[in-house]
């Protein structure tokens, strides 16, 4: 590839996992993901800092996402410098030292009929 894709700063300001589930662990737990793509020739080097709307600012998480690579990250299984809370809004920044592409998804199993 000789261009790369995406951008170098990401907002995603709906967050909020669920402290409990209605599937089996650890498929159908409620959680949300960043689904991370870099279609760059180097790694890019990811932080997420998260922010709630009671407290302040967590982070940054650390992951790598290899050259020509993409890589799922399970917010619900962050732990450094801290877990997530539960059952509480929050909003990610999620910032790269090349251009990514992210895609934000979640399983709400919180719902019967979801899980």
């Amino acid at each position: 590839m000789s261009e790369t894709t995406g951008r170098t700063r990401w907002a995603i300001a709906e967050g909020y996992i669920h402290g409990w589930s209605n599937g089996p662990e650890p498929q159908r737990l409620d959680h949300e993901t960043v689904c991370l793509l870099n279609t760059s020739q180097q790694d890019a080097h990811v932080e997420i800092t998260i922010f709630y709307y009671d407290r302040d600012p967590i982070g940054p998480y650390r992951v790598t996402v290899p050259a020509l690579r993409t890589l799922r990250v399970r917010l619900d299984e962050l732990n450094d410098p801290e877990p997530i809370a539960r059952d509480s809004d929050y909003a990610s920044l999620i910032e790269s030292d090349v251009p990514i592409v992210v895609q934000h998804t979640w399983l709400d199993s919180g719902r019967a009929e979801n899980a």
